[in-house]
């Protein structure tokens, strides 16, 4: 596809009734609406989910970022689809994207062109699915992305400070696409199209849904677990707790049970999941015909940061199984490894190359944990028992294959192009994986060779990692190897580095105020830093975003898997305090940490 061709409107999916109209359609099968921007690339979901139901013969189009304030015209240019609206509030939960921490209201959306906020509401998905069932009630609404995946639960919002029902409590959406969505919206839509209505499809692997009470005396018991109810949870802490622990579990087990939760007199109703998708279907997705840029009607708008980000990126693989109690985009994406095959990389590689402005680097090959590349469990036998909710936490589980040959052999392939001039990895390495092992160990699984490939080629003079903290109890809670993983790690680092006559710099990334993270905590991590002579300049103010473990630590002040108390950081000034450790080097706290450090 030449570039007169992308800068012209029939090359993407249409997003105005004059542009679907130009196709010779008088109806559209299916709108999604997205609070994103419109960018036609695989690490945007409404691209994704758009592109593969036109691949299965359907009209899509693409309505993002609707106003919602004014009379609605944006929900009702394309009027009516024939099948159903697909809801997402984008590649973000939109009360992350819309406050810091502190809840203080950011004033900038890399979503949105020139980084402009405003652009979508708090609590998008509820927002437009409302909208549209009230404009359109007879239409079914399919909810997907990452907001309506980590809320599909009872859980905790920190921006309202409430526990919240379901997602599908809180708004008319018929059916929820947890995870990522295109095997069960490959079903959906094929089921809909061939007549079936939208309550005969609550048997669809890898969805929920609201069913009353005759449905749910109908199901099978058998596999099934029941949650506390929502207004149980409510009530006490500790049950809260419980059942965040059940559903940690069942969302990083390779056979899943089907999981009821009562709901203001109804149930919800959670089905397990799709099997990981393997290779072919993985390729199938990244296959599609996107042109990897951002709608033309944007070209006089400003530039896209989160794009800018990541349009000369490629994805290798897709999950992570480092179990991280505070990651969403983990949990989200699963715990097992959907990883591409070499011809699909090499094929968007060559798109890549053909973007007019690409100058011959690779800003990252990689995924959630960049190294998992092609990794799995030996014996698939014991994956499909094991309940552990990380495979490298508390070490690294014997029967995973941690092998990392295959990722230095597509390193040197993609380097050996003639079109590439550097190969930089972006995305976070789980360097634990490469460190406390024997030397035969480390040998047979490539893990210093890898080390030493990265060190050596990939880094653009900066690598950045993330141990977290350098304390024990906070790693514990957070599913982080010790530190001292990362000090050997930084050994080797530097040792490769110097063997490569390269100047390169290692930048620890840490998490201040993580449930179960005491000043103390903080201050040994800041003497860390201070011994090193680390003076970071970016710190994560641990933020509770739905769903995950950390958070349900953080409101209940509970360890989900022990019920015991821990200590969390909860006062604006508590965290604040927890900050400041880590600019212990600043002018205007070196008084204050000398102070702290005497007592």
């Amino acid at each position: 596809m030449n570039e007169a061709n992308l800068s012209a409107p029939a090359s993407y999916l249409p997003i105005t009734r004059k542009e679907f109209i130009a196709r010779g359609w008088e109806q559209l099968d299916v709108i999604i609406v997205s609070g994103d921007a419109y960018v036609d690339h695989p690490s945007f979901g409404h691209a994704v989910i758009g592109r593969l139901i036109e691949s299965m013969g359907f009209k899509v189009a693409i309505l993002p970022q609707p106003n919602w304030r004014d009379d609605l015209r944006d929900f009702k240019k394309l009027g009516k689809p024939r099948l159903f609206f697909g809801v997402t509030a984008g590649c973000m939960d939109s009360m992350v994207n819309h406050y810091t921490a502190n809840k203080r209201l950011r004033s900038d959306d890399a979503y949105t062109p020139n980084n402009v906020s405003g652009f979508r509401p708090d609590y998008a998905t509820i927002v437009y699915t409302n909208i549209l069932k009230e404009l359109y009630p007879d239409v079914p609404v399919v909810l997907g992305g990452i907001e309506a995946s980590m809320r599909r639960f009872t859980h905790y919002d920190y921006w309202s400070d409430t526990l919240m029902s379901s997602i599908l409590a809180q708004c008319k959406a018929d059916i929820l696409v947890y995870g990522m969505g295109e095997l069960p919206i490959r079903e959906i839509t094929k089921r809909l199209a061939a007549g079936e209505i939208i309550e005969a499809l609550h048997n669809v692997p890898q969805i929920a849904c609201l069913i009353d009470e005759s449905e749910y005396h109908s199901l099978k018991k058998e596999n099934t677990l029941i949650l506390p109810s929502h207004e149980a949870c409510l009530k006490n802490k500790t049950t809260f707790a419980s059942a965040s622990q059940t559903i940690d579990e069942e969302s990083n087990s390779w056979l899943s049970n089907t999981i009821i939760q009562e709901v203001g007199g109804k149930y919800l109703l959670v089905n397990p999941a799709f099997p990981q998708m393997d290779t072919n279907q993985i390729d199938q997705s990244f296959d599609l015909p996107y042109t990897r840029l951002p709608h033309p009607k944007y070209i006089k708008k400003g530039k896209l940061p989160a794009w800018e980000m990541i349009k000369f990126s490629i994805n290798t693989h897709r999950g992570c199984f480092g179990g991280c109690s505070f990651c969403a985009i983990a949990a989200h994406q699963g715990k097992f490894i959907a990883s591409r095959s070499e011809s699909s990389l090499l094929k968007e590689l060559e798109a890549l190359i053909s973007m007019p402005d690409f100058k011959g680097t690779i800003s990252d090959l990689g995924g959630p944990s960049a190294n998992m590349y092609q990794m799995h469990g030996i014996n698939t036998d014991q994956c499909k028992k094991c309940k552990r909710p990380s495979c490298i936490f508390p070490a690294n589980c014997k029967n995973l294959l941690t092998n990392h040959l295959p990722l230095i052999k597509l390193y040197k392939k993609f380097s050996e192009h003639p079109a590439i001039k550097h190969l930089f990895i972006g995305s976070g390495i789980r360097y634990d994986m490469l460190t406390a092992c024997s030397p035969e160990i480390d040998k047979n699984y490539h893990y210093s060779a890898y080390i030493e490939q990265l060190v050596k080629f990939h880094v653009s003079g900066r690598l950045k990692i993330a141990p977290e903290h350098s304390e024990e109890e906070p790693l514990r809670f957070m599913r982080k190897a010790p530190f001292s993983h990362y000090d050997e790690f930084r050994k080797k680092f530097e040792f490769y580095s110097a063997k490569a006559s390269k100047n390169q710099q290692l930048i620890p990334y840490f998490i201040s105020a993580h449930p179960g993270t005491k000043p103390e905590h903080m201050m040994k991590l800041a003497l860390q830093c201070k011994k090193y002579n680390y003076r970071p300049e970016q710190v994560q103010d641990f933020t509770p975003t739905p769903g995950t473990l950390a958070t349900a630590m953080f409101y209940t002040g509970l360890d989900p898997y022990t019920l015991k108390p821990l200590y969390v950081a909860k006062t604006l000034s508590e965290k604040q305090e927890q900050l400041r450790y880590l600019f212990w080097y600043t002018k205007e706290n070196k008084v204050w940490f000398d102070k702290k450090k005497g007592r």
